[in-house]
């Protein structure tokens, strides 16, 4: 009897890995040599955060996303610290405020300003006292707004809210206690109603954060755990370590029963951490090596055999952290589904890989990019803390869509009604219904309302290339600044664009609703 393979049909099969070209590359960052087990390295369309090696305390750079090439060794940081600092996370609502933690058992919350640093940032916005020993992980809620985990080698998780106008928080709203040694790793589901632990006592425990309770323990003898990552779309849990041949090996779990792995597979003999990356909207996984410069990558499925193993990207360039762009700032004309920028300490350089779906086409990709979440908290703090889950705000990565910063302010409205709906209603006979009818006096009044917002714009609106004032960066002074400059001026002249088709659409829709007006007092 023959043997037959068995054909999968994916259109994640050939996606490949692509690493930066060199002046797409930051050099000359000098980058930490603390071995601490995490990433050392947060992104957004804004900035790329990098831990750094500093005598005298804990420090971290923060770069223009657009800053590419040579780093100033005199380029100014954020160090405030008086420790190695551990971890930096973005607030994934908010582009320009990012949270460190330190040996110095503190977590600081600073300020990023929106023109170019010109010195060093000393003081935080917030600071965190709780903890009595060093604070090795936090993380931000995924739903609601100012919420934050910090986990510290006193083995307790502490839940803070930053809604709070002092600048010392020395009570967490929250404190968990349920593990008996250091926590190695977190994660949330997509809501954030759960949260997924790694321990160093080799269990995983899944916990309700808010009632501070253990709803399940896995305490699986072959597989020592190191980092635990929630896949709450499909309610499972995947989880790296080591087996008891200390070989690298990756786990997955069912969130509802955590007695037995559903999938258990050895990798390789090396003795590097595997970082596990998970991305919802394509069901794509990505375990990338410490100490290697290999990015395996899989697809999950709801059924067996679950984890599909689709790829691999080799570099001779070891890896010692990775930092992880969000979504909204992937070039989808490019057909970037994933990037990551991998911290080579050898070499002082941060290099970019995105991960590519190869399409001839150069029109946007709508079954590659489904809705992703966007850049607006879906919960205050106070609402989830009162027992509110709420899943994330999704937006679309179609370019002019909008809804994509992160800085709520700055947003222009959309339009009311899609200019793909507009052409199925000219379609029917050239008419538009519409949910609630207008007065002509009301249309005449968004008209005039329209006018004056053309008129006498905002000076947000117009100063603001991505967030940054144009009028307060001082005059480019090296190659870099001037590059930097000519980068910003691209964004704006494309903001610009994006603004005036919004324009338009919103004309077109004034348009059709005063045709359907004078339809309807022609018809009476």
């Amino acid at each position: 009897m023959s043997w037959h393979p068995q054909y999968r049909s994916s259109k994640f099969r050939h996606v490949y890995g692509k690493a930066a070209s060199k002046e797409k590359c930051y050099d000359c960052v000098p980058i930490t040599r603390n071995v601490h087990d995490n990433h050392f390295c947060a992104v957004n369309p804004h900035f790329i955060a990098v831990v750094t090696e500093c005598a005298g305390g804990g420090a971290f750079l923060v770069i223009p996303i657009h800053q590419t090439g040579k780093l100033d060794p005199h380029y100014p940081k954020i160090c405030g610290h008086k420790g190695n600092v551990l971890d930096i996370k973005w607030n994934p609502f908010n582009d320009f405020v990012i949270a460190s933690c330190s040996e110095d058992a503190t977590v600081k919350i600073w300020d990023i300003p929106k023109h170019l640093l010109t010195r060093n940032i000393t003081s935080p916005k917030k600071e965190l006292l709780g903890h009595i020993r060093r604070v090795g992980l936090i993380e931000w809620h995924p739903t609601a707004n100012n919420i934050l985990f910090s986990s510290g080698y006193d083995y307790k998780i502490m839940i803070w809210n930053l809604d709070t106008k002092d600048a010392v928080i020395s009570n967490p709203v929250k404190i968990l206690d349920a593990h008996k040694d250091v926590v190695l790793s977190m994660s949330f589901n997509t809501d954030g109603s759960l949260l997924a632990t790694a321990c160093r006592d080799r269990k995983i425990r899944l916990i309700d954060p808010r009632a501070g309770t253990v709803l399940q323990e896995a305490s699986y003898k072959s597989h020592k755990v190191n980092k635990v990552l929630f896949l709450g779309n499909v309610k499972k849990l995947f989880s790296t370590g080591t087996s008891q041949w200390n070989n690298r090996q990756i786990a997955l779990w069912d969130q509802n029963d955590l007695s037995v792995p559903l999938l258990e597979e050895d990798l390789d003999g090396s003795s590097g951490l595997l970082f596990p990356f998970y991305d919802s909207d394509t069901h794509m996984l990505y375990v990338v090596g410490k100490g290697d410069g290999n990015i395996r990558y899989y697809e999950i499925s709801p059924e067996k055999p679950y984890l599909n193993y689709l790829m691999e990207y080799h570099s001779h360039l070891p890896q010692k952290g990775i930092g992880m762009m969000p979504k909204r700032g992937l070039e989808v004309s490019a057909c970037e589904i994933f990037r990551f920028y991998k911290l080579i300490p050898t070499k002082s350089l941060i290099e970019p890989i995105s991960m590519i779906v190869p399409r001839r086409s150069e029109s946007y990709q709508e079954d590659i990019y489904p809705l992703t979440t966007g850049a607006q908290p879906a919960l205050t703090a106070q609402e989830w803390l009162n027992g509110v889950n709420k899943g994330p705000l999704l937006v679309s990565l179609r370019p002019g869509s909008g809804g994509l910063n992160s800085l709520p302010q700055f947003l222009e409205p959309e339009p009311l009604i899609k200019t793909t709906d507009q052409s199925q209603h000219q379609s029917r006979g050239g008419r538009m219904p519409l949910e609630d009818m207008q007065k002509p006096s009301e249309i005449e009044d968004r008209r005039k309302h329209l006018k004056v917002e053309e008129k006498t714009p905002k000076n947000e609106q117009m100063c603001l290339s991505n967030g940054f004032d144009v009028f307060e960066c001082p005059s480019p002074k090296t190659e870099n600044e001037l590059l930097q400059m000519f980068y910003r001026q691209q964004e704006e002249i494309r903001r610009l664009r994006e603004l005036v088709n919004q324009r338009d659409v919103q004309i077109k829709q004034l348009e059709l609703e005063l045709r359907n007006l004078c339809m309807d007092t022609g018809r009476y």
